[in-house]
């Protein structure tokens, strides 16, 4: 892994030391001599920055630089928390994009091996190519939530960009990826083929305006969520600061904060990365807000608690709802008063799942289930489960 990194910059290592004491700048385990990475033990979480940005459809040859962002969270204090944080570095631009990956996809298997959350600083946002690529030797399918303002999926047959790289997720072995979820899209930003198209393949959209009139409704989306991807560009420009083709509409600070905050408290959240970080150098607004939604991510995951044992029937009630002619099956945690359908194994067509599983939902879809409609969530991953 070691190979792969560059230590973190002199400049920022220069900031650490005029920084009060008590802030996470004194406390995290810093990669700041060559080929001598700090003991990974006991530690939680591994800040790595990707400076790959040369298959963004923008791109003009610019460099990409974290140091702004280090700066802005090096200066926050830490919550109550019990998890250590490790900044690895960077990875610098391959020979080509696709050594980028590799390297990528190989530093975030090995962190993952070792139950480390990558805190991914990444360019253009094909990355999250290298991201997924890193879940291949796990030998189980992976479901993706990407917080943006586009689905991404473009044409699989032409060359990847960062605003066209779903679709290579989608048709490149091995065929890992079961579940894709976009949260805060924006109809007009979405070419009416691909939100025909996310239908068609039985993925999950959330509007934008749906998201921020109950931003509580992401929350059993990240909890079956393995990766994720968070573009920048989803959040108002105005909230940025920064000259960007970012849009004037989309989540503000407290809003975005709080979607980072429920993806770190899923269980099942194993790597989150920010992307499109682009024209940051000494912006400190922009910076300070992505420092923030790392802030929330970390607090989220200290504060997990793991309540989807059901082998043991005292940690959960179960209610058995008929509609149409369909038995289904929902289970309430008894600890935290979350959610969970049931969705039954057929054995008579070729499953990508191989068992019985629960798919987190909601109590309002527990209550409409009782009012004869089958919950959208259910219908979907069934219908996925079987083409």
């Amino acid at each position: 892994m070691i190979d792969f990194l560059t230590p973190v910059s002199k400049s920022v290592l220069a900031h650490k030391e005029v920084l009060p004491e008590g802030v996470l700048g004194k406390q995290i385990l810093i990669y700041s001599e060559k080929d001598e990475l700090p003991a990974l033990e006991k530690v939680k979480f591994a800040i790595l920055g990707i400076k790959e940005n040369r298959n963004d459809v923008d791109y003009m040859g610019e460099e990409i630089d974290f140091d702004s962002c280090r700066k802005a969270m090096y200066s926050l204090y830490a919550g109550n928390w019990k998890y250590k944080i490790a900044d690895i570095g960077d990875i610098e631009k391959g020979a080509t994009v696709s050594d980028t990956y590799f390297a990528m996809s190989a530093v975030i298997k090995e962190l993952i091996s070792f139950n480390i959350i990558p805190l991914i600083l990444g360019g253009s946002q094909d990355l999250v190519m290298g991201q997924y690529r890193s879940y291949d030797d796990f030998g189980s399918m992976v479901n993706i939530v990407n917080v943006d303002g586009r689905f991404d999926l473009g044409d699989a047959d032409q060359p990847i960009s960062n605003i066209s790289y779903v679709g290579k997720l989608i048709v490149n072995k091995p065929y890992n990826l079961f579940n894709y979820s976009a949260i805060g899209y924006q109809s007009y930003f979405n070419p009416p083929e691909e939100i025909v198209l996310m239908e068609k393949l039985f993925f999950d959209a959330y509007r934008l305006g749906e998201v921020t009139s109950d931003i509580k409704i992401v929350e059993p989306i990240f909890r079956n969520a393995n990766i994720v991807s968070l573009d920048i560009g989803a959040i108002k420009s105005s909230e940025l600061s920064y000259k960007s083709k970012s849009s004037p509409n989309g989540f503000d600070g407290r809003e975005i904060c709080s979607i980072a905050r429920y993806a770190g408290i899923s269980n099942k959240v194993s790597s989150f990365g920010v992307y499109e970080i682009k024209n940051l150098v000494d912006i400190d607004n922009a910076a300070m807000l992505i420092a923030q939604i790392f802030w929330y991510f970390i607090e989220g995951v200290n504060f997990r608690v793991k309540d989807d044992d059901f082998n043991d029937e005292k940690n959960y009630t179960t209610y058995k709802v008929m509609v149409d002619d369909e038995v289904l099956l929902f289970k309430k945690s008894n600890k935290t008063g979350r959610w969970w359908l049931e969705l039954p194994f057929i054995s008579n067509v070729n499953n990508k799942l191989k068992s019985k599983t629960l798919l987190p939902c909601t109590y309002g879809e527990y209550l409409g289930a009782c009012n004869q409609e089958i919950p959208e969530r259910w219908y979907k991953a069934r219908r996925k489960n079987e083409v």
